[in-house]
């Protein structure tokens, strides 16, 4: 008695198995949409639990993430505002004071220390008359 064909059996079965795939992976792009996220190729094939590369055989679907992850991230903010640009340049403006102060204060402080050195070196040499 010769072997049954099953080919038929089998390509129903692959073709079933390749709808259940594309479903969840359809199904997680959704869920990444409505979450507001912006995926990556690599989040999405995990989340679903398909192979990178038969994702990106999925035209649509890649089409579909990087849709979203071009998207804007939500205008409402939760934490802190960004400064305003007057707040900005009042700042830079008081650094650059504070740095004017600081270089005036090294300055004055250098001239100093090359007069204490000065001094030091004239008093090692009145005490000590023979190393000169």
């Amino acid at each position: 008695m010769p072997p049954a064909d099953n080919t038929r059996l089998r390509a129903q079965a692959s073709q079933r198995r390749s709808q259940h795939t594309r479903q969840l992976a359809e199904q997680t792009i959704t869920a990444a949409r409505e979450h507001g996220q912006r995926p990556t190729v690599a989040a999405i094939a995990r989340a679903a639990g398909v192979s990178r590369s038969w994702l990106y055989t999925q035209h649509d679907l890649i089409a579909a993430i990087a849709q979203l992850q071009q998207r804007q991230a939500a205008p409402t903010r939760t934490g802190p505002h960004p400064a305003s640009t007057q707040s900005l340049q009042r700042r830079l403006e008081t650094a650059l004071t504070r740095n004017s102060q600081l270089r005036r204060q090294v300055d004055d402080l250098t001239r100093r220390l090359e007069a204490a050195h000065g001094e030091l070196r004239r008093l090692r040499a009145l005490s000590n008359p023979t190393q000169r």
